[in-house]
């Protein structure tokens, strides 16, 4: 007999560390999905939120964790077409949407407030099976192995910020505060459109800096002030707010040159507590940016293939469902920028 239950990486409640390895049931799947067979899972930034419960979301509990993933197409729904068994695919985010939503009509599913994700809203991907709507595929080439294709949705996140909702020129000047997965792929992002790049942190990133080295990026611990005026004096062109705490946004006021831009894409649930009037003196726009939608995972995903966004310099080790454990910690600590795991 097939087994029908199966070991996850279950948030069980709103409580800090209400994580565990549980069994859950393998899921049944819709006339419209698939049984996907998880290779790889990303453990994600809002993952470490959810399991030291300082999250700013709505979380259905108990939840399976996980949703950048990929693998392989087990079985298939029976209205499912354009798939077949064996396909290697990644799957995005979205795993419920309202297709009738204005936002969802214009191709802007991931602006739909109804909007629910793998790994808070349904069970997400850090365990063997998951079912996933088959919407929300997109095939991965042959070459391109699962341990790096997972990571499709978070540098989705970043070009999102850096390419759709950023007005970056090559020689811009730009700051990207948090050196964590989001804020390093949107250095990396930054350099391929053609800015000098700067990512800052604290003492304790000094790591993780050198990893943004690697992107060709300069690394700054704490005042960024120098290097943000080091050209003409006014500061840089953009500053890429990807930390998870509101009041490096007081910082990313003072470093943006007048009339720059200030792109948000970091969470960070504490009131702000500082004048916003440096951004109508300065006649600057913030921009907030969320998610992704289908033709950016296009996007990023022949970049991935070709070897032009590299993700295996973030990747700081591949562990197993039963060392979830060690995984996010390893990635709480900034001893890793990116932890993966292996359910199978």
């Amino acid at each position: 007999m097939h087994p029908t239950v199966q070991p996850a990486v279950v948030n069980f409640s709103s409580t800090k560390h209400a994580v565990e390895l549980r069994e859950v049931a393998i899921p049944e799947i819709g006339e419209e999905d698939v049984l996907l067979e998880v290779a790889n899972v990303g453990v994600c930034g809002s993952d470490l939120h959810q399991w030291t419960a300082d999250h700013s979301w709505q979380v259905n509990y108990p939840v399976v964790l996980g949703h950048e993933f990929g693998g392989v197409v087990a079985a298939l729904g029976g209205r499912v077409k354009a798939w077949k068994e064996g396909d290697r695919v990644v799957s995005e985010t979205a795993a419920v949407i309202d297709a009738d939503n204005p936002m969802s009509r214009a191709g802007l599913y991931n602006l739909d407030p109804t909007r629910k994700g793998f790994g808070y809203g349904v069970n997400g991907a850090m365990t063997r099976y998951v079912r996933v709507p088959a919407r929300c595929l997109h095939r991965v080439p042959d070459r391109l192995p699962f341990e790096q294709a997972c990571l499709t949705e978070p540098c989705s996140v970043a070009f999102n910020a850096v390419v759709m909702n950023s007005r970056i020129q090559p020689g811009d000047r730009a700051i990207v505060i948090g050196p964590g997965t989001i804020g390093i792929l949107c250095a990396a992002v930054a350099r391929l459109c053609g800015a000098e790049v700067a990512v800052v942190g604290l003492a304790g990133d000094a790591g993780r800096l050198a990893i943004a080295g690697q992107y060709g990026c300069a690394g700054i611990i704490g005042d960024a002030s120098e290097w943000a005026r080091a050209r003409d004096g006014m500061g840089a062109d953009i500053v890429i707010d990807a930390a998870g705490h509101s009041a490096t946004l007081a910082l990313a006021l003072s470093w943006v040159r007048p009339n720059g831009q200030i792109t948000k894409v970091g969470w960070g649930p504490q009131p702000l507590g500082f004048s916003l009037d440096p951004l109508v003196q300065k006649n600057i726009r913030l921009q907030g940016s969320f998610s992704h939608n289908w033709p950016i995972w296009e996007r990023v995903i022949a970049l991935m293939d070709a070897g032009t966004l590299d993700v295996r310099p973030i990747i700081g080790g591949v562990w197993t469902l039963a060392e979830w454990q060690t995984a996010f910690e390893r990635m709480h600590h900034g001893e890793v920028v990116k932890s993966v795991l292996k359910p199978v």
